[in-house]
């Protein structure tokens, strides 16, 4: 289940961010830094997700949309460890928004709705139903 993290950095001019986490996903939401908003309406988010097999991350961005990468470990055998890396992927999870939903009881009700929405409309997008199929 998704706690959050208090130990979260923030930037000054960059807006304030939360940090939800658990075994499975990793969510990191933005939020606007101007007078007129208050500081809260989110800016975006990056939910990281099957972090313990093919880890990957899919970005929402107000100003640039979407993004969907799988996480490349920067593990290479026989070298030193490097940084980790995210490289395009189109491959989304199968169930990832009803997954994310069951790990996020416990985070504000008003992220988990955004990040749904956000998940559903980047699916429906990407992954069309095909003729015939309802």
């Amino acid at each position: 289940m998704l706690v959050e993290r208090s130990d979260v950095r923030q930037v000054p001019g960059e807006g304030s961010r939360r940090w939800f986490s658990d075994a499975a996903f990793d969510l990191i939401v933005w939020y606007d830094d101007d007078a007129t908003g208050g500081g809260d309406r989110i800016a975006g988010f990056q939910l990281c997700y099957d972090k313990q097999g093919r880890e990957r991350a899919l970005s929402w961005r107000r100003d640039v949309g979407y993004s969907h990468d799988v996480v490349d470990a920067g593990e290479l055998p026989g070298r030193v460890k490097m940084s980790p890396v995210l490289r395009p992927d189109d491959d989304v999870g199968a169930g990832l928004e009803e997954r994310f939903r069951a790990a996020s009881p416990g985070i504000d009700p008003t992220i988990v709705a955004f990040v749904t929405e956000k998940l559903g409309s980047y699916v429906a997008d990407t992954h069309p139903p095909t003729r015939g199929s309802s």
